[in-house]
């Protein structure tokens, strides 16, 4: 058995996201089919549960759709240069030892993880993009918010394509990692429709001032 968490967008509550955790038969393994197995079983439980519509949101999900929203497969404009979304959250990290890392911004996502984890840097501190430190509090916030920034320009595209309820990412476990491009998702949601998300786009503590603690 596990347990994975889904994300709903909530447009008029005091959080902008409610997440759900449902227990379900996980198959074991590295293969996509097990990956398949594991999200159909997941979505299966949430359904029995009254959740219709939900979408994987990764690499291993079977709609195109939620493989394009996979932070690895986004992009974000900085300084009117697009890079990969998951290489430039990388690359602004700040250790006690060394970063940021603005070279890996040209990496794929995967190269620039492998180059940061090589140097050994130590504690992160904050993160710092074009000269401006972020703090590390709330957990998830520096990471949604590149995450929404990156879709700001799309949201017309967005509310014709994308109609889902809930969303998932079947390699996040909660208990090891803090960042899930499913939960970032549902709050791009729910800011573009309480009409929130030109100015949580543009500004980090107004967006951060909007989530809950994790």
């Amino acid at each position: 058995m596990a347990s994975r968490p889904v994300f709903i967008p909530d447009y008029d509550g005091p959080d902008l996201v409610l997440e759900r955790t449902f227990h379900f038969d996980w198959a074991p393994g590295f293969a996509p089919i097990q990956k398949k197995k594991n999200i159909d079983s997941l979505h299966s439980e949430a359904r029995r549960h009254g959740i219709d519509r939900i979408l994987e949101i990764s690499s291993k999900s079977e709609e195109t759709i939620g493989q394009r929203l996979s932070a690895f497969s986004l992009k974000i404009d900085i300084e009117s240069v697009y890079h990969p979304l998951e290489s430039v959250y990388q690359g602004c990290k700040v250790f006690e030892r060394s970063g940021p890392f603005v070279n890996v911004f040209r990496m794929m996502p995967r190269e620039a993880r492998k180059y940061i984890e090589a140097r050994d840097p130590g504690r992160l501190i904050h993160f710092r993009l074009l000269g401006q430190d972020y703090p590390l509090s709330p957990k998830n916030a520096f990471y949604d918010w590149l995450y929404i920034r990156s879709l700001r320009y799309h949201s017309e595209w967005i509310k014709e394509n994308v109609p889902y309820d809930a969303f998932t990412d079947i390699e996040f476990n909660p208990a090891k990692q803090v960042n899930c491009q499913a939960r970032a998702f549902a709050e791009y949601l729910s800011l573009l429709r309480r009409g929130n998300l030109v100015d949580a786009a543009a500004d980090f503590d107004f967006f951060a001032s909007m989530l809950s603690p994790i």
